[in-house]
Formats: structure tokens, C-alpha cells, sequence
């Protein structure tokens, strides 16, 4: 891939090209790009569909079938895809509401549609000028660089890069529309204990997010801010709406004020000699009854709909650990397709079409980022090194 000279914007529209971190002027958008990792959609794809997402890792087929038994599990079929077409539709329908008049393409790192089909397609309707939203909240290489850097070389394999431009929505962590599922499951999962007789100290909540390697957690978000404690942006973005959705449950409830909380990890996938972030969300809870706790909630608070990492990891294996512990167990719901959320998709579009100031923007912490545009050396992969990459400064 040809290399981009550091300290320049590649790929993006004239706004957003100077690097400023907030782009503040409005943006005539002609199509949005619905951005997502993709999933098997039959038993035959679960291999093939793996080797895509670790690919250039060599990792042999017999330990893909190690991970293959979460798909085979559910027929091989990963829900995530049914949810795109389901947002896909929601999201247009919001659009024409709202009187914004965009189509939305939907494209794939890892499977069909593929984001190296579906970019093509948009130029060849006339759609050269595109925003992405990529269906990952938070700051991170996998949850963000990761699709800037697939956005750059689909328009450099494909030629686009001198008639495409794409900006990319700013991590929307925690945008009202986003958290509003967490806080109100929470809110009605412990009144739900309450009134069963549970005292609030014997309820356990737990926000559970993807685990990613340590040092990936370190160099997430922008280099040059204090993220307050290890795991960088990536951690600090967790803990800031975890906190958030207590506060506003204990407001609401104010006899929840003594519940506990805290933020696990879950989904690991690497080798035990590579330091991931913990604690893991079942070894957490075959501890609670220690702790003097008879219910647990989890909250899926980094997944943005229930795919298969919520269905395997917390609906079947934290829920069996629940069992095993003799907990009551509940986990809340994703913000899957909930108006609140919805719309506020469409809010973060509106940001970029007219041209919105960080100051006039809905948020519900005081964190800063949240760029428009990501900064120089934001989000490093330490294992494989920086690419180009579309919608922030190189590099």
C-alpha cells in the first residue's frame, strides 16, 4: 500500500483535510457508509469467514474449529448480519423522517457485503462524498483504527482514492442515544431484584466489554491526553459510562444507592502469554457469592447490538457460571435498534451535515475526545504497525 506522509489527512473531504479534531463546517455528505465486522450466515462460512478475521496470523484451521463451535452452536449463523439489515432499515426510515435525504450503504470488514464491493457500488451510483459509521462505540485498534485503515485500502486497492473521500462518525460512546439502553436495563433489573427481596448489597452489577490485549489498550485513543489509569481511552471511556449509568439508576432509585459495580472483560482470544485486560466476566462472578452477593447483572455495555459475543459469552457461558454459582442472573439489553438510538445515529450525522461545534454536541461524560478526525499515533496495533489509514492524521 503506498505510503501517506505524515501529519496530512488522506482520504478525506476538504472539511476535514486541515486535521482540525473537531470539524465545524458543514459537509454535504451524498451517501452514509454503514460500516461493520460481518458474520457467517451458515455453517459452511464459519472457516472461511475466521480465516478472514485473523488473517496474516497463520493460525491453523484446527484451532479456527476451537472458536467455530460458538457459530456451529447457533447453526453457524452469527446474528450480527441480520442486525445491520434490520439497522440498515431503521436507520433510512429515521433519515427520511428527519428530512435528510442520504442512502446508506452497508458493507463488511470480514464478509458479505464487503466494504470492497459495497465502496465501488456507491461511486459507480454517484455517492463520492461518504460518512461512515462503523458499529463500534469506543476508541480502540479494533473498534476503530482498524476500519480506518480497511477504509484506506479499499480505495487504494480499488483506485478510488482520488474521487472517494470518507469521514468517519466520531467514537459516539457516549451519546444519549447510545447509553440510554444500559441505564434504563439497569434501573429495571435492579428494581426487578428489589422487589423481590434482594438487598441492594447482595445485587452485583458488571459492565462487561470485549477484552483486548494490554498493550492495543495502552496506545488507544489520542496519544496525547491522560486517560487517568491503565487501559487508555479504550478503559477510560468504559469506566466514564459505567459510572454515568449508576449515577443516573441510583437518582432514579435511590434505593439502588448501595448496589456495587464494576467493569469485566470477556471474549479473549489471544495466547495466555499475551497480557489481556481483566478481570474475565465469569471468573468475577464465581466470586460474588463470596462477596455475599445472590444476583448479578450484566450489562453489555460495549456492544452495540446482541451479537455472537453477547449471546455465547454472556447469554450461554457467564449465565452457566451464574448457575453454577447459585446466582440470580439478568443481562440487560443492547441498543439493537431502539429508537433512543436510532435517532441519535442520526444525530451524530446531523453533527457532520451542519457542521456542529464539540460545544453543541449531545454527550453524557465529560471525557475529552470523542475526534472528529483521530490524532497522530491514535489507536496503534503494536503487532502489526501502523497502515494508512482514511479519517484522521497520519499516521
Amino acid at each position: 500500500m503506498t505510503a501517506i506522509e505524515p501529519n496530512v489527512v488522506p482520504f478525506a473531504s476538504p472539511a476535514a483535510a486541515d486535521g482540525a479534531p473537531f470539524v465545524s463546517t458543514p459537509v454535504d455528505y451524498d451517501a452514509i457508509l454503514l460500516a461493520s465486522f460481518g458474520g457467517p450466515e451458515g455453517q459452511e462460512d464459519v472457516i472461511p469467514f475466521l480465516r478472514n478475521v485473523t488473517r496474516g496470523r497463520g493460525i491453523p484451521d484446527e484451532r479456527l474449529e476451537e472458536v467455530a463451535h460458538h457459530y456451529r452452536h447457533f447453526g453457524g449463523v452469527s446474528p450480527i448480519n441480520g442486525q445491520n439489515r434490520v439497522l440498515k432499515e431503521a436507520l433510512e426510515n429515521a433519515l427520511v423522517e428527519r428530512g435528510i435525504d442520504l442512502p446508506v450503504y452497508w458493507g463488511n470488514r470480514n464478509w458479505g457485503p464487503y466494504l470492497e464491493d459495497v465502496v465501488p457500488e456507491a461511486a459507480a451510483n454517484g455517492h463520492t462524498t461518504l460518512l461512515a459509521f462503523a458499529t463500534s462505540a469506543y476508541s480502540s485498534f479494533s473498534s476503530c483504527r482498524q476500519y480506518r485503515e480497511d477504509f484506506a485500502r479499499v480505495l487504494t486497492e480499488t483506485g478510488l482514492g482520488d474521487s472517494v473521500t470518507i469521514d468517519k462518525i466520531r467514537p459516539f460512546y457516549d451519546h444519549p442515544g447510545f447509553v440510554e439502553a444500559f441505564e434504563a436495563g439497569v434501573r429495571e433489573s435492579v428494581q426487578g431484584y428489589l422487589d423481590q427481596g434482594i438487598a441492594a448489597t447482595e445485587i452485583q452489577v458488571l459492565f462487561s466489554t470485549h477484552s483486548i490485549p494490554t498493550a492495543d489498550a495502552e496506545r488507544s485513543g489520542a496519544r496525547d491526553i491522560d486517560w487517568g489509569g491503565e487501559g487508555g481511552a479504550y478503559a477510560a471511556q468504559h469506566l466514564a459510562v459505567a459510572e454515568w449509568t449508576m449515577d443516573q439508576v441510583r437518582a432514579a432509585l435511590p434505593a439502588a444507592a448501595d448496589v456495587p459495580w464494576e467493569l469485566v472483560y470477556q471474549s479473549r482470544s489471544g495466547p495466555a502469554s499475551q497480557p489481556w485486560l481483566e478481570p474475565d466476566v465469569c471468573d468475577v462472578i464465581g466470586e460474588l457469592p463470596a462477596r455475599g452477593r445472590k444476583a448479578v447483572i450484566v450489562v453489555p455495555v460495549g456492544f452495540m447490538s446482541d451479537h455472537m459475543e453477547v449471546l455465547w459469552d454472556l447469554d450461554t457461558e457467564a449465565a452457566e457460571a451464574a448457575e453454577e454459582a447459585e446466582l440470580a442472573f439478568t443481562r440487560t439489553p443492547t441498543p439493537g435498534v431502539r429508537p433512543a438510538f436510532v435517532s441519535g445515529i442520526v444525530d451524530l450525522i446531523e453533527e457532520r451535515l451542519q457542521g456542529r461545534t464539540n460545544e453543541e454536541r449531545a454527550h453524557v461524560t465529560s471525557l475529552p475526545g470523542g475526534f472528529d478526525v483521530c490524532r497522530p499515533g491514535c489507536c496503534e496495533n503494536v503487532r502489526a504497525g501502523f497502515k494508512p489509514a482514511a479519517a484522521g492524521v497520519a499516521p
